[in-house]
């Protein structure tokens, strides 16, 4: 049996990806028990409640509450405790970031557990401390297998010590309209997509400091010279609405700049058929899943050098553009080279469309189960 643990139901990729995983153990012969730790947590209900349609897999939310609602020790003892009686020949733990995982880490080690981990991190997620480092060294090797997010996830994953045979890179994809088709996407794209005289420049997220918004505003404050039709989106729930409405002012765009706030996974959709392209200038971005969603609508991507999803999906060019993080001039540079280098919209779309085709949730699902069976059989060798 194989036990896989998450911190909350909240995210529908993850319910795609588990129910696609779900699917593959079942032809495999294989038993799988899928635990989430809670619903949600307050940041996330901000943005929508849990979308139960696309969690199409047998699971359990071991407590009904916000995560930061339940006191650490409750959650230690929980998950020991969940491990500890585990019929499971593996479990695979959430992270390695909180101590509640390190409890469930010591508790396989005693029981005697094959143990896996989700990463999703890469070196250049968050700045390096040596004494986090050491720790999360000694978590690594006391695993038998990671499941990372691409090359970087790997490359981050082995310089903590893990196997390189035992890093598993799991896919990262996104849960798009139960009723998507990429050649309806490309269609409606081909319908919506703006002319290079009135750009549309969409951000999506969480719309805070470590994304980058303010150093967005200030790029598209300089883009508008060159473009003054342009538009900037900013859909997300925002952490701090006034400073960024009194920055938008200062700067003179608040005219440009639109505010939708969180939106539904379809009236999104039609935002990224109308976006000249998605732009992600993260200070911090371990993977990137709006990329996916853009790409899968033909739009491409602006992002800053430190997404984790650049080798894989932001193709130089064809799928999107990077700058390095915190520069404001070469972003504002970027997004005006992406309005002239992405003018054809239907080749550009169907590269976006190309690349995002081997991203997908059945993908992402059997390299989670596929590489549970490897760890177990190379234990039996």
């Amino acid at each position: 049996m194989i036990d896989i643990y998450h911190n909350m139901l909240w995210p529908k990729y993850k319910g795609a990806v588990f129910s696609e995983a779900f699917s593959h153990a079942r032809q495999l012969g294989r038993s799988v028990r899928f635990s989430h730790v809670v619903p949600t947590d307050g940041g996330r209900t901000a943005m929508s409640n849990v979308d139960a349609s696309y969690h199409k897999y047998p699971h359990r939310v071991l407590f009904d509450l916000p995560y930061e609602a339940i006191p650490r020790w409750k959650l230690c003892l929980r998950l020991v405790q969940e491990v500890w009686c585990s019929p499971a020949d593996i479990v695979v733990m959430p992270g390695y970031h909180l101590i509640e995982y390190w409890a469930m880490l010591l508790a396989c080690m005693m029981r005697r557990k094959r143990r896996a981990v989700f990463c999703d991190a890469t070196a250049m997620d968050q700045p390096s401390n040596p004494i986090k480092h050491r720790l999360k060294v000694f978590f690594f090797r006391h695993c038998d297998g990671v499941f990372v997010y691409g090359q970087r996830g790997y490359a981050y994953a082995v310089s903590l010590g893990a196997e390189p045979s035992r890093v598993f890179d799991r896919c990262q994809a996104a849960a798009l309209p139960h009723g998507y088709r990429p050649e309806h996407a490309e269609k409606r794209r081909l319908e919506l997509a703006p002319s290079p005289s009135s750009p549309r420049f969409l951000f999506v997220g969480r719309i805070s400091e470590k994304k980058g918004v303010k150093d967005l505003l200030r790029a598209f404050a300089l883009v508008l010279r060159e473009h003054p039709l342009a538009t900037l989106v900013l859909a997300g729930p925002c952490d701090d609405r006034q400073s960024l409405d009194r920055l938008a002012g200062e700067l003179g765009v608040t005219a440009a700049t639109e505010f939708p706030g969180p939106m539904a996974i379809d009236k999104l959709a039609a935002e990224y058929c109308r976006a000249t392209c998605l732009v992600l200038p993260s200070h911090s971005e371990a993977w990137g899943l709006v990329v996916n969603e853009a790409l899968s609508y033909g739009c491409p991507a602006v992002v800053s050098d430190h997404c984790g999803c650049i080798p894989e999906l932001v193709l130089e060019g064809e799928t999107g553009l990077t700058f390095p993080v915190h520069d404001i001039q070469a972003l504002a540079g970027t997004l005006g080279r992406a309005v002239r280098i992405f003018s054809d919209v239907e080749a550009t779309a169907r590269r976006c469309l190309e690349v995002i085709g081997e991203f997908t949730p059945a993908v992402a699902g059997r390299t989670i189960v596929d590489g549970c069976i490897t760890i177990l059989e190379e234990a039996r060798c």
